[in-house]
């Protein structure tokens, strides 16, 4: 059975629930909702599992902090003989808007900690779509911002993205990679 790894990205714990930084895990728990399954605390992360027509799919939340994501990740794609072809790495990303997102065969890490992490780990080649949380901070404020909680009318915003992002994963699993890309592009653009 072909399986799959989707990984949302964002920091354990309370205290950031609901922060930027944590998009990738709000993706997660949007897919999980939807297809109607939980996440169990495993090693490394939560864990949910799902089949999307006879394809295994692993929901992975790291619980290792961004910083150290690429330990997560690469556990998971060990412990399940998982293909790095199918991995899908769900990040926040200053570089595009909020609302706005781009899904990529592989590439650079942009100066993202949790990618750069996974990166070193495993190299560039895996898929990733990265969610756009916009950079409105000033001069030095990068960390305040990225560690700050969305509000009611950020969340208006970015809801249609998470929402898209479901339906991403599965056009991932059921499609590839190339096909997902070209149609699901052209919809990130803010």
């Amino acid at each position: 059975m072909d399986k799959y790894l989707i990984c949302g990205l964002g920091n354990p714990g309370d205290e950031y629930a609901g922060t930027r930084h944590n998009t990738g895990f709000m993706v997660l728990d949007a897919f999980a909702k939807a297809s109607n399954i939980h996440f169990e605390d495993k090693r490394y992360g939560f864990v949910a599992e799902t089949s999307i027509k006879g394809r295994k799919v692993f929901l992975l939340k790291p619980t290792t902090f961004m910083n150290l994501s690429g330990n997560a990740v690469r556990y998971w794609l060990n412990q399940e003989k998982i293909d790095q072809k199918r991995l899908l790495v769900i990040s926040d990303e200053l570089a595009l808007p909020l609302g706005a997102f781009r899904l990529k065969a592989n590439g650079s890490n942009g100066g993202h900690n949790g990618l750069g992490h996974i990166q070193q780990l495993i190299g560039q080649n895996y898929a990733r779509l990265r969610m756009g949380i916009g950079n409105e901070y000033p001069r030095g404020g990068q960390v305040d911002w990225v560690l700050g909680k969305y509000t009611e009318e950020d969340m208006k915003e970015l809801q249609p993205a998470i929402d898209l992002g479901v339906d991403i994963i599965k056009s991932f699993v059921l499609q590839g990679i190339d096909i997902t890309m070209n149609q699901y592009n052209k919809l990130g653009k803010k």
